[in-house]
């Protein structure tokens, strides 16, 4: 496969006195994608009027330890991307039931079953967040709750699957301090005006520990009972997004289902599937450089690895890319180099700098995947401090827990581009789109 480059720009928009947030004529094929954080959000109260980009994208990544932690919790023997972290950086528009009930769920690629926080769901299932809504069962015509056994309740995974009074439930940890349990259920599902009829989902029932997403959470993994596995025959599991930048907070990106309208993409990468791990979209990195340096790393350190979970994968909860220790320790050290310092340490990062004009001349960095080479742009590597004139390397190592082993393309490099996933084919494809 021809190895080809591509380079996404950030734009700056400026924007006239229009109600950006407004919502949009979503169809069955184009989706909003809206940050949590955006001025946009029905899922989150707006971030202090003092709070900036750094703020936000700061308080996300302090996040980012427990979502990777939980990304291979042992608590349930299954796909690793059944279980993340307490706050989902984006959502969607999802209608559930007859007549519909509409929620704005947490789009998460690394998860399979959607689940939605269900009336009479006792614990701590919203954080007394005022956002907070609950899918009724009772007021829908059209929910079924699913029998125990059944086909449709032996896709779930067996150390979280239980019978109770022929119905089928199932409990999961989420995040680093919480469990849920649930009932399986189906219902319509309608998104972007077009409507799924008999979609599977957990209708929660009771959370311990921290909380659920406060509107639900729409599955995007590769299992059986994600949103793809369920709608193959609508979508030939194909889809892509693009993210915004959490700089516009004013806007949103897309979510576009199946393989009409997606843009070309001369080149790809191959998709890899990890049986311990089948919902996660592993890709084969293959070197990463800076600036006109190549990183030195040792290739077992970027290889793919079944058995212990390792390679590289690309994940849309995590904020800040994460490499393990000695690629992050390369990457980190041929940045240095070309860049003044002193550097310091901010919250999540460790490679801050003086912004004193330097950081247009920052090098811009390259991954490198099986079959492509795609370039950032200094403004999906950096990040600047809001309290002090500093600028930051918006990257970070692994934490040091099961996935010390695991390489995470995140929010942040992901901004304004438009990534396509082709389960069907194994592929993952990438363009330059201005995404705000």
């Amino acid at each position: 496969m021809a190895t080809s480059t591509f380079l996404f720009l950030s734009l700056l928009l400026c924007s006239a006195a229009v109600d950006h947030c407004s919502p949009s004529t979503d169809d069955p094929t184009r989706i909003s994608v809206i940050p949590i954080y955006s001025k946009c959000s029905p899922i989150s109260p707006p971030p202090p009027p003092s709070s900036s980009p750094f703020d936000t994208i700061n308080r996300l990544a302090a996040n980012d330890h427990a979502r990777l932690a939980s990304l291979a919790d042992d608590d349930v023997p299954i796909a690793a991307g059944q279980k993340l972290f307490n706050v989902g950086n984006y959502v969607v528009r999802v209608s559930l039931g007859n007549p519909n009930q509409t929620f704005a769920m947490v789009l998460d690629i690394s998860n399979d079953v959607t689940f939605v926080p269900c009336s009479g769901c006792s614990g701590n299932c919203s954080a007394a967040n005022p956002t907070a809504a609950f899918f009724s069962p009772n007021a829908s015509g059209s929910y079924w709750s699913v029998d125990c056994p059944s086909d449709l309740c032996s896709l779930l995974p067996n150390g979280g699957r239980t019978c109770a009074a022929g119905k089928c439930r199932y409990k999961q940890s989420y995040g680093g301090d919480s469990r849920f349990a649930a009932n399986l259920g189906t219902d319509w599902l309608a998104i972007g005006g077009r409507y799924i009829p008999g979609f599977a989902f957990g209708c929660v029932g009771s959370v311990s520990g921290g909380s659920v997403p406060a509107q639900g959470l729409l599955g995007f993994g590769r299992g059986p009972l994600s949103f793809l596995g369920q709608t193959e025959p609508a979508y030939s599991g194909v889809f892509s997004y693009c993210l915004p930048s959490f700089t516009s907070s004013s806007f949103s990106g897309s979510l576009r289902l199946g393989p009409k309208d997606q843009p070309g993409f001369t080149s790809t990468t191959p998709l890899l599937r990890n049986p311990r791990r089948p919902s996660l979209y592993y890709v084969n990195l293959t070197g990463v450089s800076v600036g006109p340096v190549k990183v030195p790393i040792r290739s077992d350190s970027l290889a793919f690895d079944p058995r212990n979970g390792a390679g590289t994968i690309i994940d849309s909860g995590t904020v800040i890319t994460r490499f393990v220790g000695p690629v992050y320790a390369a990457i980190r050290k041929a940045f240095r180099k070309q860049v003044k310092g002193p550097f310091s340490r901010l919250g999540a990062f460790d490679t801050c700098f003086p912004a004193n004009g330097q950081e247009a001349e920052a090098p811009s960095f390259a991954f490198h995947f099986e079959g492509l080479d795609l370039m950032l742009a200094v403004e999906n590597t950096l990040i600047h401090s809001s309290g002090r004139p500093l600028a930051c390397l918006s990257m970070a190592a692994a934490p040091n827990n099961v996935n010390s082993v695991l390489n995470v393309i995140a929010n942040l490099q992901q901004e304004n581009l438009r990534i396509l996933f082709d389960v069907k084919n194994s592929v993952v494809g990438f363009a330059g789109e201005v995404c705000n």
